[in-house]
């Protein structure tokens, strides 16, 4: 069997302060990425626009911090405007918070649309079995 992959907190946090220099509203610390999935600690400092990853789910699980997070629905974007201007109509508004775990189904839409300062998570995300 493969080794084990363990990557400490002060390593994921001093990833995340390096990644933070080169993009400071939403960095990521990687655990381990491949073509079928993909482990990361993720901080955003304000919201980005709505994505979708057809054909991989995804699970956060929030570590710190606090935002609303918006699922499902369909994305809306402006002809020629940037992709992080990308909102969500028709979708599921929730408050999340430390400690809450969040699955993202196949393709479907999310959005942070609000955060509280900074949120931080684990986002794991892997290829749809079917």
């Amino acid at each position: 069997p493969a080794p084990s992959t363990y990557v400490s907190d002060a390593d994921l946090m001093a990833a995340l302060k390096t990644a933070a220099l080169a993009a400071p509203d939403m960095h990521t610390a990687p655990v381990k990425n491949t073509d079928h999935y993909r482990i990361n600690v993720v901080q955003r400092t304000k919201p980005q626009g709505a994505i979708a990853h057809p054909g991989f789910m995804e699970v956060h699980h929030i570590i710190e911090g606090t935002g609303t997070l918006v699922t499902g629905g369909t994305i809306v974007r402006p002809a020629g405007a940037a992709a992080t201007s990308a909102t969500i109509e028709g979708g599921v508004t929730r408050r999340v918070a430390k400690g809450d775990v969040i699955l993202v189904p196949a393709g479907a839409p999310h959005w942070y649309k609000d955060v509280d300062g900074t949120i931080t998570y684990l986002e794991v995300r892997f290829e749809e079995v079917k």
